[in-house]
């Protein structure tokens, strides 16, 4: 695609200052020309930067802040590349990570009969949301209803099942132990993680993180897949969708709230654990997620508590402060998290001063990395990723108030 940053936003270069124009046209150049591929169909295929996979979420909010864009190329990308999503889903509804062809790559084959396809096999319930979430963004934008189609529906009959499903988790049903040395690369309990009780939530292995879950149900993943089922039942009316949902808000109210805190994981056995975590969905990101408002009572007491060192990924240095992650090495914090932290906070010049912070922090790259150390921006793990790169362009849309022309 040689679409430039001024025909995807007509006018953001009156709005913001020509370095920062010319930082969100260089992401953009990036990600469609490097990051942008496609399939044997023509289907786009979206690599997550300098690992040649697509993951499901990943792939979601590296194209998030095109949806302010009305370009007709851009929009004819997101429709097929929900589509993609779709078709990527319905070869693993377990995996998280795919690649652009059954070439049988892989970050490690952990299964006996992984499909070729799979690029990685670590169940996590955002990969199912984030599906649900640009199927249902470009419903919303563009009133455009292409991509639901044959294999949507089959798609979203597989999920609903399953989901049910994970409600009551079977732990031999996904036994995942990597022999790698490393203990977040593995479920617990040889392979078979913590013990759950029924709750209503639903089950997930791993965190957005791609690191195992301490306890099987990872909070905020659960509110963004029931964000996006009661968004579905609204135009679809689908009962089972419907019934889970309420399901799924009944365990968060009972489960997930202690102390008027939102734990990140339970297990419905009366173990909690209070983190949050760089990767979305994060508590922190659940008002961009539109799972609560930003006013909310519980969300603020969370975010106070999330934002300080009560979490212990959070950390504080001479270059930075924020939250890390238990995928990076400890002092790292996530420009990501950075930006959702601007993103969820109303104050324009909160925005405009994480701007100027992830600017000053890239190690004279130009790029956003996965994370950097909180004293020396040099030290930083992931030379591209694209992720990053695309949300720092979401909190420049954001910062302008950014509207569709």
């Amino acid at each position: 695609m040689n679409l430039t940053a001024s025909d995807l936003f007509p006018g953001l270069k009156d709005l913001v200052s020509e370095s920062r124009f010319d930082r969100v046209s260089n992401a953009l150049t990036s990600l469609f020309h490097k990051s942008l591929t496609r399939l044997e169909n023509g289907r786009p295929f979206i690599i997550t930067g300098d690992i040649p996979a697509m993951w499901l979420r990943d792939s979601t909010w590296q194209v998030a802040p095109l949806l302010h864009s009305n370009h007709p190329e851009v929009v004819n990308l997101l429709i097929e590349l929900s589509k993609t999503q779709v078709e990527l889903f319905l070869i693993d509804p377990y995996a998280n990570a795919f690649n652009p062809s059954p070439n049988g790559n892989c970050w490690h084959k952990d299964f006996a009969d992984q499909s070729p396809w799979v690029f990685e096999r670590k169940f996590e319930l955002d990969s199912w949301a984030s599906v649900l979430y640009l199927a249902r963004m470009i419903i919303e934008k563009y009133d455009r209803w292409d991509h639901i189609d044959e294999n949507f529906h089959e798609a979203l009959e597989v999920m609903l099942n399953l989901a049910q499903r994970e409600q009551r988790h079977d732990p031999e049903s996904f036994v995942f132990k990597r022999s790698n040395g490393v203990s977040h690369d593995s479920l617990s309990h040889d392979g078979r993680g913590a013990p759950t009780a029924y709750t209503g939530m639903i089950y997930s292995a791993f965190r957005p993180s791609d690191d195992a879950c301490v306890y099987g149900y990872l909070v905020p993943s659960n509110f963004f897949f029931l964000n996006e089922l009661e968004n579905l039942s609204q135009r679809m009316k689908t009962p089972e969708s419907e019934a889970l949902a309420r399901d799924i808000r009944n365990g968060l109210e009972k489960y997930a709230v202690i102390d008027n805190l939102y734990a990140y994981e339970v297990d419905g056995l009366g173990n909690s654990l209070f983190i949050d975590d760089a990767n979305i969905p994060s508590l922190l990101s659940l008002p961009l997620l539109g799972c609560l408002p930003a006013d909310d009572a519980r969300y603020s007491s969370t975010r106070e508590f999330i934002l300080s060192f009560k979490n212990p990924y959070y950390f504080s240095g001479i270059k930075a402060s924020g939250i890390g992650s238990q995928h990076t090495p400890s002092g790292f914090v996530w420009p990501i998290a950075l930006a959702v932290q601007a993103l969820t906070d109303p104050s324009v010049s909160n925005k405009l001063d994480t701007l100027d912070l992830l600017e000053k922090t890239d190690a004279e790259t130009g790029n956003m990395h996965e994370a950097f150390n909180v004293n020396d921006d040099q030290d930083f793990t992931r030379s591209w990723f694209s992720w990053a790169d695309m949300t720092y362009v979401q909190l420049v849309l954001d910062s302008v108030n950014y509207q569709s022309k």
